[in-house]
This record gives C-alpha cells, sequence and structure tokens, in this order.
C-alpha cells in the first residue's frame, strides 16, 4: 500500500485495469499497477443490465481465479451491492475476501455516507479503496448512470466526499464519470491519489474495463473508452478460419497430429 500512496501528484500516473480470471490477469501482470476485479463482470460477462446482482461468491471465486494469475500486481476486489450496508456486514464479508483470497485490498462505493464504513475496514487492517462520483451501484437509486460536478454544489459535495473517505482510511479512490473541469479540484482536495474513468486526466491515474479497452465490448462503447484493440473482430475472424479448416479436413494437418 506504501507504494500506491506514495504516488499522490506523482509524474507517472497510475494504470488500473479490471480483469476477472487467470489467464488475462497473468498478462496484465507487472504491466499494470493495480488489477481491480470489477463488479462490472456482471455486465460484461453475465450479460446483466447493471452490477446489482453480482454477489460475494461470484465476486469471491473472480477474485480467487485473478490472484492465482497475477502474483506481482496489487489486486482489489470490489465489494458487490448489498454487503457492506453497515459496519457488521461489511466487515464480515471484506474480512471473507482477506480469508478466503490473496487480494490486498476491497473497493467500496459512496461517500459521506459510508465513510463510517470504511473506518470500520481500515481499523480492522483492511485496505479499502474509495469510489466516488458516479457510481454504479447507485444506478437505480439514482435513476441512470448520471455524470456528477455539473453544479458547483454537486462539486463541494464531492470534495466533502473525498475528503471523508481520506478521513476513514483509504488508500485510494476512484473518481467516476465526474465533469473534467471539476476533477482537478476534488483530486486536490485530498492527498491519496486518484484514478479516473471518464472524468478527464486531472487524477492520480486511471482505470478502464478490459474489455472496453480491448474492444470485445460491440454493442456499448461510452464517450470515454478508446479501444487499444480490435479484439471482437480478431476472435471472430479466428474462429472463422478454425471452423473453415475443420469442416474442410484441413486441421488437424500431420504437423498437429501424434
Amino acid at each position: 500500500m506504501q507504494t500506491i500512496s506514495s504516488i499522490k501528484n506523482s509524474k507517472i500516473p497510475l494504470v488500473m485495469i479490471t480483469a476477472y480470471d487467470a489467464l488475462f490477469a497473468s498478462l496484465f501482470d507487472t504491466k499494470v499497477d493495480i488489477i481491480l476485479v470489477g463488479d462490472s463482470l456482471n455486465m460484461s460477462f453475465n450479460a446483466k443490465a447493471d452490477t446489482l446482482s453480482a454477489d460475494m461468491e461470484i465476486m469471491l471465486y473472480h477474485t480467487k481465479a485473478v490472484c492465482a494469475g497475477a502474483e506481482e500486481t496489487l489486486i482489489v476486489c470490489d465489494m458487490p451491492f448489498g454487503t457492506y450496508t453497515d459496519e457488521n456486514i461489511a466487515l464480515k464479508n471484506a474480512s471473507r475476501v482477506y480469508q478466503e483470497t490473496n487480494a490486498h485490498a476491497v473497493k467500496i462505493e459512496g461517500g459521506e455516507e459510508r465513510a463510517h464504513i470504511i473506518k470500520t475496514l481500515t481499523s480492522n487492517s483492511i485496505a479499502v479503496m474509495g469510489h466516488i462520483g458516479l457510481m454504479p451501484q447507485f444506478v437505480r437509486s439514482e435513476g441512470g448512470y448520471k455524470v456528477r460536478g455539473k453544479t458547483p454544489e454537486d462539486i463541494e459535495q464531492l470534495i466533502l466526499d473525498a475528503k471523508a473517505i481520506e478521513k476513514a482510511g483509504a488508500f485510494c479512490m476512484v473518481i467516476e464519470g465526474v465533469k473534467a473541469d471539476a476533477v482537478a479540484r476534488i483530486s486536490n482536495s485530498v492527498n491519496i491519489p486518484t484514478i479516473g474513468i471518464g472524468s478527464g486526466v486531472d487524477t492520480d491515474g486511471q482505470v478502464l474495463v478490459w474489455s472496453d479497452a480491448f474492444g470485445f465490448a460491440k454493442d456499448f462503447k461510452p464517450k470515454f473508452v478508446k479501444n487499444y484493440l480490435n479484439g471482437a473482430k480478431l476472435i471472430e475472424d479466428a474462429t472463422l478460419k478454425y471452423a473453415n479448416e475443420v469442416r474442410n479436413r484441413e486441421f488437424p494437418s500431420q504437423k498437429y497430429t501424434y
């Protein structure tokens, strides 16, 4: 945690990406600073409309897999919806993450209203990454995915949220879906690193969902996502080539036969 915490205002921003299995975690290992086992897997790989139906068993399963694949990178497990509604429930579920996986930290959505929960976890030797701004677990109560920081009042609330999370002992926080011209003020209001997603460049790092970053999400592309690979097309083309070779009895050739 000391290495991550000391990066605030560094010239080299933190790099975080999601992963949900050992294979991709091994590919990302050492190339990024943090791997997030995000509840975004509920949408990316379970074809759900939101993250809300992910539960502890799902998150523990995928976190174990990621820990098996990434041996050196810091790993953070998203605490799913409904697993940290009060201090006791949060401590019980976050303790399971530490007891049943090798994850280094958990992530919790919420600002001032969740600071007491973060404090309980950090006071019990559980490292916490905060998450403010647009919070996917609030999608139904907020009436959708709404960009934050559009008004002076909302910016001030986000600053209060950031400060409350820092005071509660979080080592880092995600700032999601906040207007770019407001992010610098929010990030500069705290002494712990901030990691942006859809919030412009004025944070101490960036995070993307891996299937978004590498072009596997064909039907949905938020404005803030840059495709670093056309993954879907590459896989589709390779699958067609494989299928054609099998159907034409070109595969397996003698080269691939014992």
